[in-house]
Order: structure tokens, then sequence, then C-alpha cells
């Protein structure tokens, strides 16, 4: 009995590209980002937008939030999310792509934001129960009620906001001015 992978096997057509695809087991991350990110889209904060460079690639997208209220109000903020093949167990990795002056988020782009620790102190580390939509809102959520000035990522600017809100308040819009005005 002939079948279609024999037929293909002996015509020389898996070497070609589409036949190794079809070859190719999807895995477990892109099951799972197949359903997340249908619900991260339909529940997105009215402040955030999602791109994806290639709509083949779920695994890596750029978020862009643009917050309504607070000292970021107006500015334009990228980050680039990338989900590692062992999601969910590991949580994804965010860069800010804007340089802005934020006690959470560094001048380099690192974010500290618990969620997206493996383990944290305070036990709301990454768990294989979050989402990418749990993700969303907390970077959304960085720029409204969600700063901490305990265990600042960029102690500078913690500092300043201790010490000066008003000298804080004016970098912050140096920063928007300068760097998120896109």
């Amino acid at each position: 009995m002939i079948t279609l992978r024999g037929k293909l096997k002996k015509d020389g057509d898996l070497t070609n590209s589409k036949s190794k695809d079809y070859n190719k087991r999807i895995s477990v991350r892109d099951k799972l980002l197949i359903k997340e990110v249908q619900e991260m889209e339909q529940n997105l904060p009215t402040t955030c937008q999602v791109t994806f460079n290639d709509p083949h690639c779920l695994h890596e997208f750029t978020l862009l939030i643009v917050p309504d209220e607070g000292y970021w109000m107006g500015g334009r903020f990228y980050f680039q999310i990338y989900i590692p093949e062992d999601y969910n167990m590991a949580p994804p990795k965010v860069n800010c792509l804007t340089k802005l002056w934020h006690p959470n988020i560094s001048e380099d782009g690192d974010v500290c934001l618990s969620i997206l620790r493996q383990s944290s102190i305070d036990g709301m580390g990454w768990a294989p129960t979050r989402k990418l939509q749990d993700v969303v809102w907390g970077l959304n959520s960085l720029f409204t009620d969600l700063l901490n000035f305990d265990d600042p990522l960029n102690r500078d600017a913690a500092d300043l906001f201790i010490k000066d809100k008003e000298s804080f308040r004016s970098k912050v819009k140096d920063y928007v001015m300068q760097y998120a005005k896109r």
C-alpha cells in the first residue's frame, strides 16, 4: 500500500522545506500561545497595542503602552516580549525599547516586575498558571499604580522621587519629550 508519505519520499519531495514543515511537531509553547494570544488581544487595556512582526511567530512581539494618566502620560513606550521554548514553566523575557526615567525600568531596558521573575520573595513570581495577559496588564500597571520604590531597579529614580517629587516629575517629562514622543 502506498501512503502519501511514502510517495513523497519516493519522489524525493521530502527534501523541500514545505515537506519538512509537515513533519515538524508543534511545541507545547506554540500550542499554548495560539490560545493565549487570542485571549490577550481580546482583553488588552485600552492603553496597549500588540504588534507581531511575523504573524506566524507568536513567541515574539512588540507591546506599545501609551499611558493616559500619571507621570508618563502622553509617552509611547515600546516593549519587546519574547516567550522562551520552556514557556509556561518559565516567564517571558521583556525588554523596554524606549529610554525612560522609571524606578522599575532601567535606562538599558531591564524591567523589574514580580511576575517576570522565576521565583520571588513576595510569592508573586512567575507560575505556570500565569498567562501573557497577566504580563501585559502588569507592564501597563507600571505606569499607573504598580510603582515600587522600596526595591527599585533604577535606584536614582526612586531616590529622586522620595527626596523631591517635583524634580522627579520634571525628569520624567524630559525623558518623555526626548525619547517617547514618536
